[in-house]
């Protein structure tokens, strides 16, 4: 095999199914992490009503989670490649889960944001490490469809976020702080399994004779055309599905007269559909060998389905077009982004590599939630946040058409 070669300095032999244990484990990781972030989401009127917010104050509670989400982005990268990524992953879960029982105990609005900002913070270092060691394991034949299979749990993350506030506070009758607790407690299980799962790559790497690894530049991962292009696609599509997956409970309560747990229902149309969804398109990008087709053909159609959402009144269009998102949409999209900056990054700055295109995708996630709620209360309509996010989905769209992929990539 030309080029670095990493797994094969293992001091611990690797089974051939452990990229398997790493998908498995890694989708469970994506899972909690929505389901955290999501627990949020329909309790957001109670919350409004306990701290006396606005819907641009209540907006910022995601934004400023997200603000931490980013800013440990590109650091936990960097030090994942310079002293290991299982290092960086398993007590960034740690504080993940305490921080995540401990928002729920907050007595005012100030120390509830400071919970939920360190929360953002601690997830904020999974992406770069993660996709880091699942792209060294997963046979390249396999990269996009396993990179689809751990990208499922953020799905059924997000609806089983959803389920467990509308459950437990609207059906049951539970305090809203009662889900910050239930989700503390999987989230640490979830740290000590990675423990005992994960095995760290080698620190020294082997270099074949036909190639020579060159110093890491950090600039160069902005001077590569497909980088530059996947990090202007993944904004635009991460600003939608932060925007909808936020508000998206809040509408269906305010404007469309939906409530209880048929909201979790409705809303929880756009996960289930994604992981069909991504993982078709993920099977179709490694069975052509192309990243570039499928995204010309998902974008547009994210588009539609996007202004659908607001654009018509009937509830079954309503329906339709959140399972059409949700097939086509960031979930489904990401893992043949994902596909688009292995294949560019250097092989030895990947978590790096990843980092940087996930702050650059998160920055829109700080934006879409206030951006929102602040057009929301200036307009006195939430559409004008809607079809804000759709005309950034034709932006990504040209991107994708701008792609360069010139050797079609082996399957089998």
């Amino acid at each position: 095999m030309k080029g670095v070669s990493y797994m094969q300095q293992e001091t611990t032999p690797i089974h051939k199914t452990y990229w398997i244990k790493l998908v498995t484990i890694f989708m469970f990781g994506w899972l909690v992490i929505y389901a955290a972030r999501t627990i949020l989401n329909p309790i957001m009127g109670d919350i409004k009503q306990a701290f006396s917010l606005n819907n641009a104050q209540l907006g910022l509670i995601m934004s400023i989670f997200f603000i931490g989400y980013t800013l440990t982005q590109i650091p936990s990268g960097i030090l994942g490649d310079k002293v290991g990524r299982k290092t960086i992953l398993v007590p960034s879960m740690l504080i993940f889960g305490i921080f995540t029982a401990v928002t729920g105990m907050m007595p005012s609005f100030f120390l509830f944001m400071f919970a939920w900002l360190m929360v953002g913070l601690a997830q904020g270092a999974y992406y770069g490490p993660q996709y880091a060691l699942s792209s060294e394991a997963i046979p390249e034949k396999h990269i996009t469809l396993g990179s689809a299979l751990i990208n499922s749990g953020m799905a059924f993350g997000t609806s089983i976020g959803y389920f467990i506030s509308s459950y437990t506070v609207q059906e049951f009758g539970m305090h809203w702080r009662v889900p910050f607790f239930i989700m503390g407690i999987p989230v640490l299980i979830l740290a000590l399994l990675m423990y005992k799962v994960i095995k760290e790559r080698p620190k020294q790497i082997t270099i074949s004779n036909e190639s020579v690894q060159e110093p890491f530049k950090f600039s160069s991962l902005f001077k590569n055309r497909n980088l530059i292009l996947a990090y202007i696609i993944i904004f635009c599509s991460i600003y939608g599905f932060f925007m909808i997956i936020t508000w998206l409970p809040f509408y269906l309560e305010t404007e469309r007269g939906i409530s209880g747990a048929q909201v979790a229902f409705v809303a929880s149309l756009v996960p289930w559909a994604a992981i069909p969804g991504s993982l078709f398109f993920s099977w179709l990008s490694d069975r052509l060998g192309r990243r570039r087709p499928v995204l010309i053909i998902m974008l547009p159609l994210a588009f539609i389905f996007t202004i659908s959402i607001v654009m018509f009144n009937n509830l079954w269009v309503l329906y339709i077009a959140l399972i059409g998102y949700g097939v086509v949409g960031k979930i489904s999209t990401n893992p043949v982004l994902i596909a688009v900056v292995s294949a560019n990054a250097p092989k030895h700055a990947l978590s790096t590599s990843f980092s940087v295109y996930n702050f650059i995708g998160m920055t829109a996630s700080i934006l879409a939630p206030y951006l929102t709620g602040y057009l929301t209360d200036l307009t006195g309509k939430m559409a004008t946040g809607f079809y804000l996010a759709a005309g950034l989905l034709i932006i990504g769209f040209i991107c994708a058409l701008l792609l360069r992929e010139h050797n079609k990539i082996k399957v089998s």
